[in-house]
């Protein structure tokens, strides 16, 4: 009996250390608390739930990981440290529609650095294909360089430039997000869960 008890203890101590490290969950998507990048590990900020059109149709959950958590959308955007945006899809999106969606997200949050953006947004274009249900993009920031960009698990190249990071992250981060409730997610808030449309293909 007595030998057992150190057993049991073992197994309690890494049920305590495991058990928040297993993730938070939107729409039954789960995220880790924790993800690590080549400068260390990075903590989750929040989750969002993307939704389109007046049907709140969703098509994806992001998750913001930072390196010290925040409500503060706009020391988010100005902070020169790692961060990370991870998208995953819960129903098939075409490429042209993401291009879309970057084009418009600038445009609507950083209208006056389009100029100085566009061909740095084209480059980003430029690797955007059909993601399916379950498949994820990222989007990594590394300061002094800018934004490495992975889509379903593989690497395709950094977009350079803070400036860019900055406008880019603004898309959910800024003023006039795809929907409020995804920005506030990301912040921390509810995750803006709309069952209707939801995980329709």
């Amino acid at each position: 009996m007595s030998r057992s008890l150190p057993v049991v203890l073992a197994v309690a101590i890494i049920v305590w250390r495991v058990g928040p490290a297993l993730g938070k969950s939107c729409v039954g998507v789960v995220f880790p608390e924790e993800t690590y990048i080549q400068t260390g590990p990075l903590m989750l900020n929040g989750l969002g739930l993307r939704e389109k059109t007046i049907f709140r149709i969703g098509v994806y959950v992001a998750a913001l990981y930072v390196m010290q958590k925040s409500k503060d959308a706009n020391a988010i955007l100005t902070s020169h440290t790692p961060k990370q945006l991870v998208l995953r899809f819960v129903r098939t999106v075409e490429g042209a529609d993401l291009k879309q969606a970057w084009e418009e997200g600038v445009a609507d949050n950083a209208k006056a650095q389009l100029p100085a953006l566009k061909e740095r947004l084209e480059q980003l274009n430029g690797w955007m294909v059909t993601l399916k249900r379950g498949q994820e993009l990222s989007f990594t920031y590394k300061p002094g360089v800018g934004i490495e960009v992975e889509v379903n698990g593989t690497v395709q190249g950094t977009v350079e430039g803070e400036d860019f990071a900055t406008a880019f992250f603004a898309i959910w981060l800024g003023a006039r997000p795809p929907n409020s409730s995804l920005k506030t997610g990301l912040l921390g808030g509810d995750c803006g869960v709309t069952p209707r449309g939801f995980g329709r293909r």
